[in-house]
């Protein structure tokens, strides 16, 4: 949209989720605003997912390396810690544009990765024996690793592609007599979940993947702290 390439034109930083979520439109429209300041491999472009990757890999965070996210699950902000490791990186690059604000940037990056480290042990407790979930898409999988929840399966055969009735079938015969949850995100299809939990009558939660778009860091762990409830189960 030209709102779009307006606002690239005149940005000090962007900041992508990466996994080339992105790479239907944002190329192009980069290409368009004429700013080399916010290009890849440049200060100004920030890419969360590669920035992980990077520090978990223990290299420095820079995308000027080279370094892409072609494939792989963009889904990252649905692990708290691993966005705590973002909000660190984040501060560091939005430090480095405006050297003034850093103290500030990095002062309050902290204070999140703080809240986060003091609701992870809480949720790690509450998730202690979580029966397992079956997710729509693998979407959650950040998620469930980070707190050892079982992933049971998916109803999606193939990315982007819907279950047939005997696909649920069959998934609904492996699972019969097990505990468990079923998760699917607002821009899916409730007939297949709804069908599953119908079949091994076991709950089933529509769970947006983000907060809100003006949600603070407050709100993002409420985020999780809603997905947390549900993957639970019933005790």
């Amino acid at each position: 949209k030209p709102s779009m390439i307006h606002a690239l034109s005149r940005a000090d930083l962007v900041v992508a989720i990466g996994a080339e979520l992105e790479v239907g439109w944002l190329p192009s429209a980069l290409a368009s605003a004429a700013n080399p300041r916010v290009l890849p491999g440049q200060s100004g472009y920030f890419e969360a997912a590669t920035q992980v990757d990077l520090l978990e890999a223990g290299r420095p965070a820079d995308r000027a390396l080279g370094d892409v996210h072609p494939v792989g699950n963009p889904h990252l902000n649905l692990d708290p810690v691993r966005m705590a490791a973002v909000a660190q990186a984040l501060a560091g690059r939005l430090a480095q544009l405006d050297p003034a604000g850093g103290p500030q940037y990095r002062e309050r990056a902290s204070a999140f990765a703080a809240k986060v480290d003091g609701r992870v042990q809480g949720w790690q407790k509450q998730l202690a024996g979580a029966p397992g979930v079956v997710l729509y898409h693998r979407d959650g999988l950040y998620l469930l690793d980070r707190f050892g929840v079982p992933l049971l399966g998916t109803l999606e055969p193939v990315p982007g592609v819907p279950p047939t009735a005997r696909q649920i079938a069959d998934l609904a015969a492996g699972l019969k007599g097990r505990r468990g949850v079923i998760v699917y995100a607002p821009y899916q299809s409730p007939q297949a979940p709804q069908r599953l939990a119908q079949d091994l009558g076991w709950p089933v939660h529509q769970l947006r993947l983000e907060p809100p778009a003006d949600a603070d860091g407050d709100g993002y762990l409420a985020h999780i702290g809603r997905w947390v409830d549900a993957i639970a189960g019933p005790r």
